[in-house]
């Protein structure tokens, strides 16, 4: 595989799967804390309609269960980790990029294409090993 290839059908698209990925998890958990900012923030403004109201502490009740759930939801899915975790391998890939293109660092070095592939690829293999025992934690 000659550098072109590679860094468009390997390295451009990882760069691409974790930016994409990044996104994905920042909107859902910015989405499901503000649900859940206004759920939490709502139980007590609706508990002081329950003296005369008597249906809304099922309401309130309701609101606090959907609130717990959705952070259990947080949690298990790790969508706030896997947002920065994979914001930064997506920054860090570009970096080694723009540092080969620029052949500057380890890069101006001989064999400049054979450290980027060896850098990338530890890169990538570490966070699938990371990937890996986080999945195995949870198993466990």
């Amino acid at each position: 595989m000659n550098e072109e290839t590679y860094i468009k059908e390997r390295l451009e698209d990882q760069i691409d799967w974790y930016d994409k990925k990044s996104q994905s998890c920042q909107k859902t958990y910015k989405t499901i804390k503000i649900l859940q900012m206004i759920l939490t923030g709502s139980i007590p403004f609706i508990v002081g309609f329950i003296p005369d109201l008597l249906f809304m502490a099922k309401i309130a009740s309701f609101f606090g269960i959907v609130a717990t759930l959705l952070e259990g939801y947080l949690a298990i899915g790790k969508y706030h980790e896997n947002w920065i975790e994979y914001r930064g391998i997506c920054e860090t890939l570009r970096h080694e990029k723009y540092m080969f293109l620029t052949k500057t660092g380890v890069y101006k070095e001989e064999s400049p294409f054979i450290n980027l592939v060896e850098r990338v690829e530890s890169i990538i293999s570490s966070e699938n090993v990371n990937w890996a025992n986080l999945n195995n934690d949870k198993k466990g």
